[in-house]
C-alpha cells in the first residue's frame, strides 16, 4: 500500500554510513523509518543497524513502544536519532514520532502540507517524552524523511507527481550537505488493496 525509494551516501572518506532505514509491512499497513547513528563511521553504523533490527522486530507494537524498545536495545551504543512513521490503511492515517535532528515532510495531493515535528533527544542515551502525531492521509500523499546530512528545507522539493525514486535521488543531490552521512526515504501512500513496491 506504499511505493518507496531510498537514496543514501556516506561522508567522504568513510567506507560505511551511519545512516540506515526501515521499511516493513504490518498487519494494517507499513512502518518506515530513517535512522542516524551519532557521528559517522563504524560505531555509528553499528548503532544504526541495532536500531533497524529492533524496529524490525517490534513492528506490530504502537510507535511509542517501538521507540522505547529501541532505546533499551541501544544502551551499549553511542545512540541514534530517528524518525519513524506508521501507515494505517484501515484508518487512512499516518502516525509519526521523531527523536533528534531528523526531518519529515508530508506532501499531499490536496494541500495543506505538513512538517513532521521531532523532539530533542538521542535514542539509547536521552529519550524525551515521546509525542505521537496522527495525520489523515489519502492515496497519492507522499512522506519524505531525511537525516541531518540533508538540509532541512528539502520539503520544498517534494512533489506528489514525481516518482519516489526521482524524489529521493533529487533531494539527496540538491540538498545533501556533503559534510555528514546522508539518507533520504520517500514513501507514497497508494491506499488499501495495493502491494508495497520499491521503485
Amino acid at each position: 500500500m506504499i511505493e518507496w525509494s531510498v537514496a543514501a551516501r556516506a561522508i567522504p572518506g568513510e567506507s560505511v554510513s551511519g545512516d540506515d532505514h526501515v521499511v516493513e509491512r504490518t498487519a494494517r499497513g507499513a512502518i518506515v523509518a530513517v535512522i542516524d547513528g551519532l557521528g559517522h563511521g563504524f560505531h555509528a553504523a553499528v548503532a544504526a543497524r541495532k536500531a533497524r533490527e529492533s524496529i524490525g522486530r517490534w513492528t506490530e507494537e504502537p510507535l511509542r513502544q517501538q521507540v522505547a524498545r529501541c532505546h533499551e536495545a541501544l544502551a551499549s551504543t553511542r545512540g541514534v536519532v530517528l524518525g519513524i512513521a506508521s501507515f494505517d490503511a484501515v484508518a487512512g492515517s499516518l502516525e509519526w514520532v521523531g527523536v533528534g535532528n531528523v526531518e519529515g515532510a508530508l506532501v499531499r495531493r490536496t494541500p495543506p502540507n505538513e512538517s513532521m515535528v521531532s523532539r530533542a533527544g538521542v535514542v539509547g542515551l536521552r529519550l524525551p517524552t515521546l509525542h505521537v502525531t496522527t495525520h489523515t492521509i489519502a492515496p497519492g500523499d507522499t512522506l519524505a524523511m531525511a537525516t541531518d546530512g540533508v538540509r532541512a528545507d528539502f520539503g520544498a522539493a517534494v512533489s506528489s507527481i514525481a516518482t519516489t525514486e526521482a524524489l529521493a535521488r533529487g533531494i539527496l543531490a540538491e540538498y545533501g550537505r556533503g559534510t555528514d552521512d546522508a539518507l533520504v526515504l520517500v514513501a507514497r501512500y497508494l491506499g488499501a488493496g495495493h502491494a508495497d513496491r520499491r521503485e
